[in-house]
């Protein structure tokens, strides 16, 4: 599956692409709704299979959290300038983002048990408890010392 394909089929699921100049409305509404915003940062699908597995994932982690969580993509040509801000260091990664908070970050794909249980303990540890650094999951198969 190509990797468009697979963003058609996330914009049928209701999740948008942001950019730079979007994803603050966006993370806006979904704090509005009283939802933690989840961004995809895919990365280039050739460089980076995986993506396209994260991809189809999201939409169903969404449906699975019962409108806890409003998802987005962002954009390739943003990607560099979000994952900055964000704290993004491999790609594809999961970034849960509440009330300007990144909550925390969940990089590659996961066994859904593992999503579940991260995003349940980052959407529901009580606001103010700011994490000292954004956690983020690496498969724990990666060889110690690889550079992802």
């Amino acid at each position: 599956m190509e990797f468009q394909v697979a963003k058609q089929d996330l914009t049928r699921h209701g999740l948008t692409e942001v950019n730079a100049a979007t994803v603050d409305r966006f993370l806006g509404a979904a704090d509005e709704a009283g939802a933690v915003a989840v961004l995809l940062s895919a990365g280039d699908p050739n460089r980076f299979p995986e993506a396209i597995d994260v991809a189809v994932v999201l939409p169903e982690l969404i449906t699975a959290f019962n409108g806890r969580l409003r998802g987005a993509i962002i954009a390739r040509g943003d990607e560099s300038a979000l994952g900055q801000r964000f704290g993004v260091r491999v790609q594809p990664t999961l970034i849960l983002v509440a009330k300007g908070e990144t909550l925390g970050l969940i990089a590659k794909i996961q066994d859904w048990s593992v999503y579940i249980d991260r995003i349940t303990k980052l959407i529901d540890r009580p606001r103010g408890q700011t994490a000292a650094v954004a956690v983020t999951i690496v498969p724990q198969h990666r060889a110690q010392g690889v550079e992802l």
